[in-house]
């Protein structure tokens, strides 16, 4: 996996464009992080668990049809593997950081969703299905597919809004709900919900054709 170095810094999170993408808040990020440059592809997963769970197959695609749990199995072992316990799924908020990349705007590169086919997979130009990592632009900060292609598991449990998020970045876990938070919308979502500050939420033990994740490693 190629990871890329995401700066300290601070951003609003979340718009007022929907109930659940609100209140727009400050969020300070105290230390950099990396995240991984792509979301993990079928043959990342396979070298790690040793079988492809994938219903749209394709080495370079990214794997989906896996859980939240069996993500933390993927973490877990990945962990093992090289001895650390620096790899994990990120929180809601620094995806969203990392997805903006010091923009404001509604998509990392601006407003104008015309040009979300230049960036992304969505409902127009997927062909209905995943598509394989890195071939639309990157964001301001390097980051692949953070808009389409598919959803990503974060850390975070979901909240119907951001009453009482956390300010510093850090994982927003707690007993409000079972559920568990996708960020960045996927390949059949129409170019509204692949924005910055969409989010949504799944079952976790549940699996989705759209649903993948990417990873971060701390510094």
């Amino acid at each position: 996996m190629e990871f890329v170095l995401i700066p300290a810094g601070e951003f609003q999170m979340g718009s007022n464009g929907d109930d659940r993408e609100k209140p727009v808040h400050k969020v300070k990020i105290s230390k950099p992080f990396y995240l991984c440059k792509y979301p993990v592809t079928q043959k990342e997963w396979i070298a790690v668990m040793g079988s492809n769970p994938s219903n749209l197959e394709g080495d370079n695609n990214p794997v989906e049809s896996v859980s939240w749990d069996d993500v933390q199995e993927f973490v877990k072992k990945l962990n093992a593997t090289e001895g650390t316990d620096k790899y994990r799924l990120p929180s809601e908020a620094k995806w969203e950081y990392a997805c903006r990349a010091d923009t404001t705007t509604k998509y990392s590169f601006g407003d104008d969703e015309a040009k979300l086919g230049e960036y992304a997979w969505y409902d127009k130009n997927s062909g209905k299905k995943t598509q394989p990592v890195g071939q639309k632009k990157p964001n301001p900060w390097g980051l692949y597919d953070m808009h389409g292609n598919v959803w990503e598991w974060v850390q975070d449990n979901w909240h119907h809004s951001y009453k009482g998020a956390p300010a510093d970045g850090s994982v927003w876990e707690n007993e409000s709900s079972s559920r568990r938070v996708l960020r960045g919308g996927s390949w059949c979502n129409v170019a509204g919900g692949c924005r910055s500050a969409v989010r949504g939420s799944g079952v976790p033990v549940n699996r989705y054709y759209d649903l993948g994740f990417r990873l971060l490693r701390a510094v």
